[in-house]
């Protein structure tokens, strides 16, 4: 039966079928969309809640610990991170891979509503969520600065006009504003002068609740007509609160503005943001998880251009980074690399036939099989992406193997004399299970890239499967198409010389040698099989490649007790050297506790460099520059690091990977936190080791003398509501505007530097309506208090991040680290573990052996099936140390760690460089069938199938090269896989064309020794 033969004989057909492939293909292109990697993230939701004044502490239990115990109920729930700052709650929570991210935020709405009575009653605002990962970059940082307009009203424009608007769009998770100045006003106590009047805090907080009001006042109807009821209930401005009568003394009014400093400013001037040393409004604008990060990128930057009318003109708004620039440079080089692996393998294709039609018809393979991918790829609901167009490229290598081997198979036959459409039907007749086993072996061995876990095996899935579908239509077309553009279009005439006879001929005298003398051959494998385990073994691991984007993400840190005025002056002057390195393109920082920062001596920033064609160096030549330049000025710590498309953390960090420690007891982490920081940061394989545990915070505790206290009438909430209103920037009442509600807050009026002195002045409500000095019940010292808390799965925990040393592997350092760890006496409550990137790395470490081994069994078993055989597809296997070998060797020469991407290319050499013994073996058993000896079939198949070998193995090793030497946008992604592919293909060509034939030959020796041996007991029997 020969399956080319109905298409052969029927070329119209054939042709339109292929014509209809390459139609649907061009016709589904512009629909895919396009983004930087697959949508792998993790659902993620991270939910905040603000309570002002209360310290970290307070946040952890009033807050935290009854949203966690809620939230920790949640089923799919993978792990829970809380932050507990000053007047901020943060909880990150990450699900499992296969809840969708809209199940997620209904459960984390649910548990929230479940917890609202556990929370404090006087919360400014219930807890709101974001769909977000808050260690994702964001996807467009924009500034928003002017000249002319005050901060407050930048703020005001941003949240009325911009954010609304952004936030909508599909995509988008949450639109982040930095250095927030939201307009407020503010009241200033003078405590003693509201003492000598009279009053006390608590009356004070009432009276103004009730200054100012907004609520329902009804209707008037009568007979014909109906009335709305408005008031001027509201007091809009800092004159009118000024004015307001609190009470009467004396007959006399007392007002406000008598006891307090009323003015208008920023609800919280701690917030501040700059445009290098311009204040500026900054919006973060995050996808959610999943989303599409070109897609969102575009929509949010066509509707900045559409809200920029709404401005006023004094306003700028300056796009500061975008992540997508890089990525759309990545996919167009991508592109580029596609292109030009097309035209190397055509260019193959010609210097072997020496024929244009022939090489026509083996290079209509490539287009049609990309064609019939792109369709898939549509209905399947994937994207064009880094690892898609990567799969592609290497595609044009593999897809053409099939039509090259029966294009040179049917040339043979027209070579021999025989004519074009005689030699199509036996050839195609011929070839067809050579085509069908190369396929089927090179299928099955992605099989396992599709059962890999985790986010790192998602990663690789549509890579495998996009692959493995081109491989699939490339059979097709090889057995359709290629043998009927054979027929028609190789020409006859006569016996043909074969230009590769001459190669062949020295080929098959140099086998014959290496044939008489199998020993040193044998020997040369085992050696290169010792070779591949020691490579493998000693090799520095890695998980992924550090991708080159332009981006900077950078943490400052200052002084624990350090304190907000002090901070912006030494980040102002940090961004301003910062600024003079030639690579920095523009810098946005911010400052504050915002639920971004959860401490105050905290700052962000976003650092855009200057386009890769200008810039010296890579990403993380200039962090490491600027991070030079920090310590040089000293006064703060810079932790930089360049922004990566995959994230594999939901925790914002000033290092790339985390070390987790946690404890039922949080007074272990105060001991052991600090001398693990200490032994971790000066191992030389460790960089950048920092933690998120600083128990150094200033803090005033206030002892109360309970009997003195009771005896005048204080209580414990008496006093805990004089402090909060006079040192909590209490929330009392709020305006509301047709625009937005503004805040009115109460507050002592202190002088910057009275510090702990300001105590002094305090009077609290006694029963009775009496005041008494706070000094009368009270007395207080200065302490130490962690500047946070965190909570990880409920339990006190810190972390350690870090980052791997230059020239390090991240496998190097993580040794280096859990050594440290086992050496270090810990406390027995204490436990550790390597979370986000680093938990990743162990995952896929571990599964990487198993990897290699299951694509392995995978191809034995597919072959076996295929042969019927157990021997064979041990001889077709035996190709394979030797392409690892070169793999390896390639990675290590070029000093990269062997990560996913150089697994992945093994895992492809697999597939490939099989294809050599397939092409022997089969022609060396169909000479066996017609009655050759081993010796002479294998011979005979190894210098007829010689030019096939060399085309196929020239046409892979030519697509894979413009991935090797890929140094534009993108390529430190697919260079690995190109270097490792090049190594392979070059060390298995020139080895298994040798060590294949000696090793079928040894077989079928042995296979020959166990017959004899045989005869005779069944003789006997």
């Amino acid at each position: 039966m020969n399956i080319s033969r109905p298409f052969i004989l029927r070329p119209i057909g054939t042709a339109l079928l292929m014509i209809a492939l390459l139609i649907a293909g061009a016709v589904a292109l512009p629909f895919i969309p396009v983004s930087a990697l697959p949508d792998i993230d993790y659902p993620t939701i991270e939910v905040q809640t603000r309570y002002p004044g209360a310290g970290p502490e307070t946040m952890d239990r009033l807050v935290a610990a009854p949203l966690e115990r809620q939230l920790g109920q949640m089923p799919g729930l993978v792990t829970m991170q809380s932050t507990s700052g000053a007047g901020v709650s943060v909880i990150v929570l990450r699900f499992g891979l296969g809840l969708a991210l809209d199940v997620a935020e209904q459960e984390v709405q649910a548990a929230i509503n479940a917890a609202a009575t556990l929370l404090p009653a006087d919360l400014p605002a219930p807890p709101i969520y974001a769909k977000i990962n808050p260690g994702d970059a964001p996807v467009l940082t924009v500034a928003l600065t002017s000249r002319a307009l005050p901060l407050p009203r930048l703020e005001d424009l941003a949240e009325t006009i911009l954010v609304p608007n952004l936030s909508q769009l599909a995509g988008v998770g949450q639109v982040d504003i930095g250095g927030g100045q939201r307009p407020a006003i503010h009241i200033r106590v003078n405590d003693p002068a509201l003492t000598q009047a009279g009053l006390n805090l608590d009356d004070l907080r009432s009276t103004i609740a009730n200054l100012n009001f907004n609520g329902p006042k009804g209707m008037l109807e009568g007979s014909g007509r109906a009335w709305s009821l408005s008031t001027n209930d509201q007091l809009p401005d800092a004159a009118s609160w000024r004015n307001a009568v609190i009470a009467y003394r004396n007959g006399a009014a007392l007002h406000l503005g008598d006891v307090a400093e009323i003015h208008l400013s920023a609800q919280d001037p701690t917030l501040q943001a700059w445009l290098g040393a311009t204040p500026a409004i900054l919006l973060d604008i995050r996808r959610q998880p999943g989303s599409n990060v070109i897609a969102v990128a575009t929509r949010a930057r066509d509707a900045l251009a559409a809200l920029r009318a709404q401005l006023p003109a004094s306003v700028d708004v300056t796009l500061v980074a975008d992540r997508t620039v890089s990525i759309r440079a990545a996919l167009r080089h991508a592109g580029f690399e596609l292109a030009l692996a097309i035209l190397l393998v055509t260019l193959v294709l010609l210097a072997f036939l020496r024929s244009p039609r022939a090489a026509i018809a083996s290079a209509l393979a490539v287009p049609l099989s990309l064609a019939g991918t792109l369709v898939f790829v549509y209905f399947a609901g994937f994207g064009l992406d880094t690892l898609s167009v990567m799969a592609l490229t290497i595609a044009t290598g593999f897809v053409v193997d099939d039509a090259i081997v029966m294009v040179e198979n049917i040339a043979r036959h027209v070579e021999a004399g025989e004519a074009p459409l005689s030699a199509a039907l036996r050839g195609s007749r011929q070839i067809a299970f050579t085509v069908l086993s190369l396929t089927l072996s090179l299928i099955a061995v992605l099989i396992p890239l599709l059962f890999m876990g985790d986010v790192v095996g998602r990663l690789f899935r549509e890579f495998a499967i996009t692959l493995a579908v081109s491989i699939a239509l490339s059979a097709a077309i090889s057995l359709t198409l290629v043998p009927m553009l054979c027929a028609r279009l190789l020409r006859g005439g006569g016996a043909q010389e074969n230009p590769s006879g001459r190669i062949a001929e020295r080929y098959g005298a140099l086998l014959r040698a290496v044939l008489a003398r199998p020993a040193l051959t044998l020997g040369l494998f085992a050696l290169t099989v010792a070779a591949t385990f020691w490579l493998a073994v000693t090799m520095p691991k890695g998980l992924l490649p550090q991708q080159q984007n332009g981006l900077l993400q950078a943490v400052t840190r200052g002084p624990a007790d350090i304190a907000s005025a002090a901070m912006a002056r030494r980040q102002a002057a940090l961004v301003a050297a910062l600024q003079n390195d030639p690579d920095v393109a523009a810098i946005a920082s911010r400052l504050g506790i915002d639920g971004t920062n959860t401490a105050a001596n905290e700052g962000k920033m976003v650092i855009a460099l200057v386009p890769r064609s200008r810039r010296n160096g890579s990403d993380e030549a200039v962090a490491a520059r600027l991070q030079a330049i920090a310590r040089g000025m000293g006064g703060l710590a810079l932790f930089v690091r360049p922004v990566q498309e995959l994230t594999l953390d939901a925790i914002p960090a000033p290092a790339p990977y985390r070390l987790v420690l946690q404890t039922t007891d949080p007074a272990d982490l105060v001991g052991a936190v600090p001398r693990l920081l200490t032994a971790i940061g000066k191992l030389p394989e460790i960089a950048d080791a920092v933690t998120d545990f600083e128990p150094d915070g200033r803090a005033v505790a206030i002892d109360i003398d309970r009997p003195t206290a009771a005896r005048l009438g204080v209580t414990a909430a008496a006093l805990d509501n004089a402090l909060d209103d006079l040192f909590g920037d209490r929330i009392v009442s709020t305006l509301f505007t047709q625009s937005g509600q503004y805040r009115v807050t109460l507050g002592a009026d202190t002088a910057p530097a009275a510090g702990a002195a300001a105590l002094e002045s305090v009077y609290v409500a006694a029963v009775g309506g009496s005041r008494i000095p706070l000094s009368s019940i009270a007395t207080w010292r200065e302490t130490r208090r962690p500047l946070r808390e965190v909570r990880i799965d409920q339990f006190p925990a810190a972390t350690i991040f870090f980052d791997a040393a230059p020239g390090i592997s991240l496998g190097t350092a993580m040794r280096a680290i859990a050594g440290t760890l086992q050496r270090a006496p810990l406390p027995p409550r204490l436990s550790w573990h390597f979370a986000g990137a680093a938990d990743a790395f162990g995952s896929a470490l571990g599964r990487e052996a198993w990897l290699i081994l299951a694509s392995i069994v995978v191809m034995y078993i597919v072959l076996g099936v295929l042969y019927e055989n157990l021997i064979h597809p041990v001889t077709i296997l035996s190709t394979l140390p030797a392409a690892g070998v070169g793999a390896l060797a390639a990675l290590r020469l070029a000093g990269m760690p062997l990560d996913m991407t150089g697994i992945i290319a093994l895992v492809l050499l697999i597939g490939i460089v099989k294809k050599n013994a397939i092409l022997m073996v089969d022609f060396a058993l169909a000479a066996e069938r017609d009655g050759a000896p081993p010796l002479d079939a294998i011979t005979e198949a190894a210098s007829l199938r010689l030019r096939p070998i060399l085309m196929t193995t020239c046409t892979a090793f030519l697509a894979a090269l413009p991935l090797a030497l890929d140094f534009g946008p993108g390529g430190e992604l697919r260079r690995p896989l190109g270097l490792a592919m090049l190594g392979g293909l070059a060390v298995s060509q020139i080895l298994t064309l040798f060590t294949t034939p000696v090793i079928y030959l040894a077989f079928a020796r042995l296979v020959a020794a166990g017959s004899r041996q045989k005869r005779p007991r069944e003789r006997l029997a």
